[in-house]
């Protein structure tokens, strides 16, 4: 049985909230380098941050 839903909402409290763009980051991160992997594909991420932080992630070079 699958998770149940719930309501998407902003987190009003600017340490938490940093704490989980931190933590939601890292795993968007992640899956991208898998996907990349995983289909052999060139992938960029590109991220900015509240406080207008740039975070990028480019799966690597491919020769073709």
């Amino acid at each position: 049985m699958g998770r149940g839903k719930f309501q998407l909402k902003r987190i009003e409290n600017k340490n938490n909230r940093q704490v989980t763009f931190s933590k939601r980051r890292s795993g968007m991160m992640k899956k991208a380098h898998e996907l990349s992997i995983l289909c052999d594909v060139d992938l960029a991420l590109i991220i900015f941050s509240a406080r207008g932080r740039l975070y990028e992630f480019c799966s690597g070079n491919r020769k073709g």
